[in-house]
């Protein structure tokens, strides 16, 4: 099968959103390539080790890649994808110059050309993120390794929402407690739940790859006896109780089911939300506390936010 490239050249906020619209048009497999990793200051306290070339980035802005199945509706798939990413401009997200470019590879070039990017990382005091491809020994007898394939789910679990998400989860989870997944992608903050001592995770995500491939990581990490995956919109038709939600999805969605998480969550249970770009810090805010939460914690990685409210 023949392979197209598409390339948008946006800026760092639309990233998320962009990545979003590139997977729900059947794209496999995302690249990100931020000229900002190649100057950024980074702590060493979690041991992370970057080599990046700077060839593999441009001189300004952000270039998004994915890559679409050839067929003869190709056309009209890239098309559609240009309409939603002008269309987040009314969502006050800046898309920069969002110029876009198709070009065509081969698959072997598609299957190995992201995987470059991805190596061993570690997040937060406990947990590694390491891709199944990679081979890594862990450096402390308490370490948490979570492996993963991504496949053609997005989400490598070293995002900076992802990693936040995952360190709120420290802070909360507790051995025995029930926690609710919303919108799991590959299943990382599920498989990072249980191994923090969870007995039940509900993981939900709408898109059926996603769905599929939070088993397959479950099972690899052997916490498949703990997580339940399944298709579901946000918390819909959910009627369990929790003592932690986790959500890492867009701002604009989060504000729209706010009560329902509190209608999940136990009393003095969790609701950890990321996936919040700076700019709508106040609005998600008002939004988590007008359902009854106290916000008692926020985290704040680059241009990201993380908040871990409390229900009342």
């Amino acid at each position: 099968m023949k392979w197209s490239e598409l390339c948008i050249h946006t800026t760092n906020e639309a990233i998320e959103p962009i990545s979003n619209i590139l997977h729900e048009a059947g794209a496999s497999g995302v690249v990100i390539e931020d000229p900002l990793e190649l100057v950024k200051e980074r702590e060493d306290q979690f041991g992370e080790i970057y080599q990046l070339n700077p060839k593999d980035y441009p001189d300004e802005g952000v270039m998004v890649k994915a890559y679409l199945p050839v067929t003869s509706f190709l056309g009209e798939t890239v098309d559609a994808i240009k309409e939603s990413i002008n269309n987040l401009s009314i969502h006050n997200i800046d898309i920069g110059r969002n110029t876009v470019t198709v070009s065509e590879v081969n698959e072997e070039e598609w299957a190995t050309a992201w995987k470059k990017y991805y190596h061993p990382v570690k997040i937060s005091e406990r947990f590694t993120i390491v891709p199944t491809w990679e081979e890594y020994t862990p450096v402390s007898s308490d370490e948490l390794i979570i492996e993963l394939d991504p496949g053609m789910a997005f989400g490598t679990g070293t995002h900076p929402t992802t990693v936040m998400c995952i360190q709120a989860l420290e802070r909360t989870v507790r051995d025995g407690d029930h926690v609710v997944d919303v919108g799991t992608g590959t299943g990382v903050l599920s498989i990072a739940s249980a191994m923090l001592g969870a007995s039940s995770v509900l993981a939900l995500d709408l898109d059926e790859v996603a769905v599929k491939s939070a088993k397959i990581n479950s099972k690899l990490n052997k916490t498949h006896e703990v997580v339940t995956v399944m298709q579901n919109n946000l918390l819909d038709g959910v009627d369990q109780s929790a003592d932690v939600v986790v959500a890492n999805i867009l701002a604009e969605v989060i504000v729209r089911f706010t009560d329902d998480v509190a209608r999940v969550v136990k009393k003095d249970g969790y609701f950890i939300s990321s996936g919040i770009i700076l700019q709508k810090k106040d609005e998600v805010r008002a939004a988590i506390e007008g359902s009854g939460f106290e916000i008692i914690e926020t985290i704040q990685m680059e241009d990201w936010i993380a908040m871990i409210a409390k229900r009342q």
